[in-house]
């Protein structure tokens, strides 16, 4: 079974932190949040996928060649020009025969991709939209659906008034190779406002597939920072996190002094000093140097980070490099030294 994952541009929503690194990079547990996806569609037995890809894609390539994902068959599509979701999914297309997937690839979920293929299968269905259920599907892709769970029209953030459903545009799909054919060649085109109104007019069978799983669009800072807390917490899983595995990494050192409370995943090579307190949910990276007396709460800290004499983290992520000074206190805080923001 095929997937294409729509990896995406540089990510301006999750800035500071995708200054220097791409958006589907960034480190969920430690591990590039791509890993997670493609890890999770491998269990369902989905594992030849294709990245389509074109903002710095040298870093996937270089991580990915390693072999970090064994039994997965990965090759990648990259756009010299924004192509939109349908047209990134067009280039892609080469080595597409039966029906595919297609993820957005800043979306994390635990859906259930083998009984979402049954269930498009089953209905004869051109194209398969996962659902999920939102609080405010202002800022999203509103789909309406008959009874029986045929899509009936799509409506594209809506205003608060015009409102009909809280049932969203999941950003995973199940599509026939036929639905390439509504896709123009070399020409920016979208899956929302283009190819699936279309189907719609042509009376072809498109079913929605609404889902309870866990959903989130890790975008912005903070639902980017609420996905690894969900998933140290366990509100969500992933196979790449088993929190009956050691929480300290390959030569860490942890002070016999250092209190910790709560979940809480350290990497290699990290240096935790003395009477250092570390509150979780709290993800700690590779090569980190916690000196005496810091207090590092409910934060996501990326790799080669050092913490000053008695400075405190609180509710804050923190980029690849940066030296926090003796006595600093940074508290909800998005920083990375690179781009020179917070």
């Amino acid at each position: 079974m095929k997937a294409i994952i729509l990896v995406g541009g540089e990510g301006t929503r999750l800035r500071p932190l995708t200054y220097s690194i791409v958006k589907s990079m960034v480190p969920v547990l430690n591990r590039p949040f791509l890993e997670h996806v493609i890890c999770r569609l491998a269990r369902h037995d989905i594992k030849d996928i294709i990245l389509a890809m074109g903002y710095k894609p040298d870093s996937i390539y270089e991580y990915f060649k390693k072999g970090p994902l064994k039994d997965v068959r990965l090759s990648y599509s990259l756009e010299v020009k924004p192509m939109g979701t349908a047209g990134a999914v067009k280039l892609a297309s080469e080595h597409i025969r039966s029906a595919f997937f297609v993820l957005n690839g800043d979306v994390f979920t635990d859906i259930d991709y083998t009984g979402m293929l049954q269930y498009h299968l089953a209905n004869k269905s051109k194209a398969t939209i996962a659902l999920t259920h939102v609080d405010d599907p202002t800022k999203f892709g509103v789909v309406e659906t008959e009874n029986n769970g045929r899509v009936r029209a799509f409506i594209e953030k809506p205003p608060a008034d015009r409102v009909t459903s809280h049932w969203i545009n999941a950003g995973v799909y199940v599509l026939e190779p036929e639905i390439l054919d509504y896709i123009p060649d070399d020409e920016f085109y979208m899956f929302e406002r283009g190819v699936f109104p279309r189907l719609l007019q042509d009376n072809q069978l498109v079913f929605a597939y609404p889902s309870s799983a866990y959903w989130i669009d890790m975008g912005t800072p903070a639902k980017y920072k609420q996905l690894n807390n969900d998933i140290i917490t366990g509100r969500c899983s992933s196979f790449l996190y088993d929190a009956s595995s050691p929480a300290v990494g390959e030569n860490t050192v942890v002070s016999k002094s250092c209190r910790i409370e709560g979940p809480v995943l350290i990497g290699k090579n990290c240096q935790i000093g003395e009477h250092v307190r570390l509150v979780g949910p709290l993800v700690i990276g590779n090569n980190c140097h916690i000196k005496m007396g810091c207090l590092i709460e409910n934060s996501v800290l990326w790799n080669d980070i050092r913490v000053g004499i008695n400075s405190s983290v609180i509710n804050s992520v923190i980029a690849n490099g940066a030296i926090i000074d003796n006595g600093s206190c940074l508290m909800d805080q998005i920083y990375n030294h690179e781009a020179n923001e917070v």
